[in-house]
Parts: structure tokens; sequence; C-alpha cells
């Protein structure tokens, strides 16, 4: 099959850093990277614009990992509570998703997408619950879950 070469103009999760050479199929180039501007084709120019930007997207990869840190240590010390209608044996009417976990975040004050929160599946049943969040390409924090009947 065939692939394009193309030049990370940002961080791109599973496929490589800014400033990297990657090789990727056309439809994901032409439908997900070029529009989005996370990649330009391969050439000299763009080689020289990356060069002359490299500085800045190392200070910019040092903020985001310090940030995430930070975010990390909160989210480590928070215990999220959501209340929830159950029947009388503890299962759930409904279940709990990523997204219900990165609104009841956002409640308390931390902002997340929720495709960074990862449970194996979704919660059906009241009780305590790990979930790990993926914060940066190096930092993975645990967050506590408590699902309690409303």
């Amino acid at each position: 099959m065939a692939s394009v070469k193309l030049i990370l103009l940002q961080d791109v999760e599973n496929l490589g850093l800014a400033g990297e050479e990657v090789s990727v199929s056309p439809g994901y180039a032409r439908n997900y990277l070029l529009p989005r501007k996370l990649a330009s084709k391969a050439s000299s120019g763009t080689l020289r614009v990356l060069a002359a930007r490299k500085e800045k997207i190392e200070e910019q990869r040092k903020n985001e990992l310090k940030s995430a840190n930070e975010l990390s240590a909160k989210i480590s010390t928070m215990v999220i509570n959501i209340p929830m209608q159950a029947s009388d044996d503890g299962h759930l009417f409904g279940s709990v998703s990523e997204r219900v976990i990165a609104e009841r975040l956002a409640e308390l004050g931390v902002t997340l997408e929720h495709h960074r929160i990862r449970l194996p599946k979704q919660i059906r049943q009241i009780g305590d619950f790990d979930v790990t969040i993926k914060l940066h390409a190096q930092v993975d924090t645990s967050a506590k879950v408590s699902v309690v009947r409303a």
C-alpha cells in the first residue's frame, strides 16, 4: 500500500513528535493530519521552518510536561463522587462513562478531554474505582471515583 511522507508540525499521540518525518496512509494524511495542521508535506522549506521553531517547540514541551505533573498531583488527591440512580442490589440504572467523569471533573475545576480518561469498561455498579487518566505522553495519573446512590 502507498504511503505519504509528512513532517509533523505538532506532537501527535501514537505517531511522533514535532519535527519528525513520518510515513502514513494517504487517507490519514488527507483527512486528519493536514486539515488540522498537525503535519505538512515533506519539503526542504518545511524543514527550515521547523529548525527555526525548534527552541519554541522544546519550550512548549517543557511547559506541557510541567503543567501535566501539576495537574497529576492535584487529581491524585481528589475523590470524584458521582451520584447515580441504582437498584437495591447496587446495579446502576445506566452507567458511568469517560464523559460523565470528565463532566464531574469540570464541575470540580479540572478541565480534561474525555478521551484522556481510560476505563477498561463502563462502570455499572455502586462502589469505589481507580481510573487511569493520561495527561501527557509521559504522565499518567490515577483518580479515585466513588459512585454513590443518588
